[in-house]
Parts: C-alpha cells; structure tokens; sequence
C-alpha cells in the first residue's frame, strides 16, 4: 500500500463510528440499552486506536483532503454525548425533571466544550472534563444509582468542562501512561462484558468498572496537583 492509501484507510477507519453510531442509536429506540452500549464501546475501541495510526500514517500529509480532526469530534458527539444522554433519559434512571436538566447540560455543555479550541493542554491531556458521557452512563447503568447521585454526578462534571482541571488522555498524556494504559483497555473490556451480559456482570466487574472509573477520572487532577496543569 501507499502512503497515501494508508492515510486514507485511517480516516476511513475512524468514519465507521458513525456506522456504529447509528447502529446504537437504532438499539437505543428500541431500548435494548445492552446492544446499545455494545456498539458505543466498539465505537471507543475505534475511537482508541484511530488516533495513534493517525499520527504513524501521517494522515495530515498523506491525506490532508479529509480533517481527521473534524470527523473525529463529529463521531464523538454522537457517541460520547448524544446517544448516551438519550440512553440516561429514556431509560428511567433519570426521568422527569431531572432528566431534562441532565440532557440539556450534558448536550449543551458538550457543544461548547467540543467547540473550545483550548481543550487541551501542552501534554496532550484535557483542560476541563472531555465530555466522556458515555463511559459515565454506562457506569450508571451498572451501577444503578439513585437518581439525585445521577444529577449531582451530571452537574459536578458539567461544570468542570469549564473549568481549568487536567482530564489525561489515556493514549497521548505522557506521565503515568504506563498504568494508565492499561487501566483504559482494562475499563473497555469490563465495560464490553457488562454490556454483553445486560449489564448483571456481577460485583468483580462492577467494582473493577468503578476502580478504573476513578483512577481515570482522578489521575489529571492528582497530576495537576503535584506537577501543575502542563506537567
């Protein structure tokens, strides 16, 4: 293959979120929210490894034709936003008036955070919480929460999109990414199987699902503290 065919199986690796996307999106409606969350964690493996062979094919010389960048956020608003705020109101762990607040703020302030050209920091990882909605429902779902924990949950991250604290990218976030790493492909598996099975893995899946849950969602403030926002 060419270099430019390479670049250009690249973009159209990452294209094929949005067929899986639809795929979720067509379970969601019928409210298998099991298959549902299968196809948006397929999604996140893509949306995982797209990057990385971005950057080794050098899409941005070899394909320049196609914004990889662009594709990729239209991708994850649907997959990491819109679907799974969908999937939180219709499914009843957040109805009423609850669930409207929590699918405005997550849809709205999702928008605007996708939007901010400052969302990353100089080590690769997020300024502000990077919209992963769909790794936080899916918590939701195996977990099974009250729902007042559900909108505190939602408003607390919400608000933190905007505000200056290190979110790592498991992938490019250099510090730590050792563990990190590892944690990631660990949460995408548990959270396959606790979707596969209908979300009743069990308490080892589910506490494994809530460990990584928190090392990912800790890890860039703990950073942040010792080593400052860029370190």
């Amino acid at each position: 293959m060419t270099a430019q065919s390479k670049a250009l199986a690249v973009h159209l690796l990452t294209a094929t979120g949005a067929v899986f996307a639809m795929l979720a999106m067509l379970e969601a409606i019928q409210q298998d929210w099991a298959m549902m969350f299968v196809w948006l964690v397929v999604a996140f493996a893509v949306d995982g490894i797209d990057g990385p062979l971005a950057r080794r094919y050098q899409v941005k010389q070899y394909a320049p034709q196609f914004d990889g960048v662009l594709l990729d956020l239209i991708i994850d608003y649907l997959t990491y936003v819109f679907i799974p705020a969908y999937a939180l109101y219709a499914s009843g762990l957040m109805d009423g008036w609850s669930g409207w607040v929590a699918i405005i703020a997550i849809t709205y302030g999702s928008a605007m955070y996708f939007a901010d050209t400052r969302m990353k920091t100089t080590d690769y990882s997020f300024s502000g919480f990077p919209g992963c909605w769909n790794m936080v429902v899916l918590v939701f779902f195996a977990t099974e929460p009250h729902w007042a924990i559900c909108l505190l949950v939602v408003t607390a991250l919400t608000i933190a999109m905007f505000l200056p604290v290190k979110f790592i990218h498991p992938v490019r976030t250099a510090r730590w990414r050792a563990l990190s790493l590892p944690l990631a492909f660990i949460w995408t598996a548990l959270a396959g199987y606790a979707a596969w099975t209908g979300f009743g893995p069990g308490p080892v899946v589910t506490g494994g699902l809530i460990v990584t849950s928190i090392y990912l969602l800790l890890s860039g403030p703990v950073q942040q503290a010792i080593h400052g926002m860029d370190g």
